[in-house]
């Protein structure tokens, strides 16, 4: 399985921006589709962006136009542009890497959005 370790995360507040990193190891990194998803207190774990291994994209409704998913094969790391943060975007973070039935999950970043 690939190893994942997210970074980026931080308090900021409400539209401002952050931009986390996942940092990939173990194995092809570009074999492997990427996505992000988050967790707020209370509530269910939601995808929140994902990218192919063709660099196709897809977001959830919420953050369509404020995120920005990307991928660097070469660095072996997926990328979460998030702009004009909203308080109810403050979630833990995690970054997921699935190929096929393989999946790995990193251990999260909190992110905070509050004045």
């Amino acid at each position: 399985q690939v190893q994942l370790v997210e970074s980026g995360g931080g308090l900021v507040q409400p539209g401002g921006s952050l931009r986390l990193s996942c940092a990939a190891s173990g194995r092809i990194f570009s074999f492997y589709a990427m996505g992000w998803y988050r967790q707020a207190p209370g509530k269910q774990r939601e995808l929140v962006a994902t990218i192919s291994t063709a660099g196709n994209t897809n977001y959830v409704d919420s953050v369509k136009g404020r995120f920005t998913i990307s991928r660097d094969n070469a660095k072996s790391t997926v990328y979460l542009q998030m702009n004009s943060l909203k308080p109810e975007d403050t979630a833990v973070y995690y970054c997921n890497a699935r190929r096929g039935t393989m999946e790995s999950w990193g251990q999260g970043t909190q992110v905070t959005v509050s004045s």
